[in-house]
């Protein structure tokens, strides 16, 4: 089969589609005929080797043979089933997040463990459902889980324009919350049509130094320190931190006990349970209350320069490449 492959770290430049040898599925898994695939910042981290400490599980000097196919997010057919697999069966439609399987998706076939499946609904295109797993887990975590909006209550979420981003206002709006997104100006229209009550164009303005309150800040970015958003926040609000600058994430990290004593506000940051609201994601697609932004498809021949394209930050929504032509 063709996969894109990388045995050294570095730039995009380093990875390269190649033949390789068709994984067989274990016991507890699938075999996954590959259909769409979306990008993540994990992709770019894993062929880079930065932040540095990933190479304590990915390689030292050069990435280990179970790493050497990046790829979370897949979509595909189930073409083979293990001898354990109970849910799933030849010809299911599928979709989800590969981390806990060993990534892998960004190649002809994948294997999957059966638990990090969701069943893909009819009416859900190949494309839509690559763009969902780990963006929409992410919004879920830090709008429903973790932040626990409520009906009328003020968000922000700083660097909407992205997967993460998309997925929250949808969420956002359903719960019944208002909400104000940052972003370049150029994708804040269609952080509007999504249901974006407010808008603002980070170039222009400063969220940060508004008076302004918000009860929920979820920050896709980590572009500030962590004090400048917590100065954005009502008496008893939350900063939670999905991505971005891990320089400031370990600043934070340091700042949130300091924060704890001296005031009622909250920071988190939101580590990702896999897959685990990919039902609510299906049933909200279903009744038509959310739709996946998709920027491309790619074709996998060009899939090196989706992620250059994905590393300039300037996609909307989620960076899409179908394997199948």
């Amino acid at each position: 089969m063709k996969a894109l492959i990388f045995t050294e770290y570095g730039p995009p430049d380093v990875l390269q589609i190649k033949e390789v040898d068709t994984p067989v599925p274990k016991a507890d898994e699938v075999l996954i005929k590959v259909h769409a695939v979306s990008i993540n910042d994990w992709e770019n981290g894993l062929s880079s080797g930065k932040p540095y400490f990933m190479r304590y599980f990915t390689g030292l000097f050069k990435p280990k043979p179970a790493f050497q196919i990046p790829g979370c997010d897949v979509s595909g057919h189930v073409e083979k089933v293990g001898s354990e697999v109970t849910r799933f069966q030849l010809g299911d439609e599928v979709y989800g997040d590969l981390c806990e399987s060993g990534f892998g998706s960004f190649a002809e076939y994948a294997r999957a463990k059966e638990t990090s499946l969701e069943f893909k609904p009819a009416g859900m295109t190949f494309e839509q459902a690559a763009a969902i797993p780990q963006a929409a887990q992410l919004a879920i975590d830090a709008i429903i889980d973790i932040g626990k909006l409520q009906p009328g209550q003020k968000l922000l979420i700083n660097g909407a324009g992205g997967g993460v981003g998309t997925f929250g206002v949808q969420f956002a709006k359903e719960i019944g919350a208002e909400i104000t997104v940052v972003d370049l100006a150029e994708k804040l229209p269609i952080l509007k049509e999504l249901g974006a009550d407010f808008v603002i164009d980070y170039q222009q303005d400063d969220f940060a130094k508004s008076k302004k309150k918000y009860d929920l800040i979820v920050d896709t970015k980590t572009s500030r320190y962590p004090w400048n958003c917590v100065r954005a926040l009502n008496d008893s609000g939350m900063y939670a931190t999905v991505g971005g600058s891990m320089w400031r994430i370990f600043i934070a990290l340091f700042y949130w006990p300091w924060l704890a004593v001296t005031s009622k506000k909250k920071y988190r940051m939101v580590v990702q349970k896999p897959n685990q609201g990919l039902s609510l994601v299906n049933k909200m697609f279903e009744a038509g209350k959310l739709k996946p932004v998709i920027d491309g498809p790619f074709k996998f021949i060009d899939i090196v320069d989706a992620l250059k394209y994905f590393a300039t930050a300037k996609h909307k929504g989620k960076v899409i490449v179908t394997m199948i032509e």
